[in-house]
């Protein structure tokens, strides 16, 4: 991944869920759906991947209607398939079924060919505890970045 435009990252998933493993899974889109991400009109919402019959899906995922589109626009919330090995999916299937982690989203992104990709990670939900000490790890970094920077000076 030499050279790539972030388009949106999902900031939540980084709070609410601990990453485990992470890989890069390809869309697959209509014509108007490129525009928008083209022109960064995405959300992640309350997004998620869904694994049935052997296919992985993208669901949740909001891409604003394109503009300058015409009476065949693309649906805005629609469920887009992620295009991936037979074999990962199935393998991640097993996971999720097995252990109760969940797959999710975590940025879009297009490739150096122009192509949309998505990261989405195996995770597994954070506890409320967890969940504040991360916030509390956050601020003391934070603060302790302030005094290095009121050092240097």
């Amino acid at each position: 991944m030499a050279d790539k435009k972030v388009v949106a990252r999902n900031k939540k998933a980084y709070h609410e869920y601990e990453m485990l493993e992470k890989f890069e899974a390809g869309l697959a889109l209509m014509g108007t759906e490129i525009k928008s991400i083209r022109d960064g009109d995405v959300a992640f919402r309350d997004s998620y991947i869904e694994i049935k019959n052997g296919e992985a899906f993208l669901v949740g995922f909001y891409i604003a209607p394109y503009v300058y589109g015409n009476r065949w626009n693309h649906a805005e919330d629609r469920s887009r398939k992620l295009l991936l090995h037979k074999r990962e999916i199935l393998k991640w299937a097993q996971k999720v079924k097995e252990r109760g982690f969940t797959v999710i989203p975590l940025e879009l992104y297009l490739d150096e060919h122009g192509r949309a990709k998505v990261q989405v990670a195996l995770a597994r939900g954070k506890a409320q505890y967890d969940k504040r000490s991360t916030l509390r790890e956050k601020d003391q970094k934070r603060e302790m970045d302030r005094f290095r920077k009121g050092m240097d000076k």
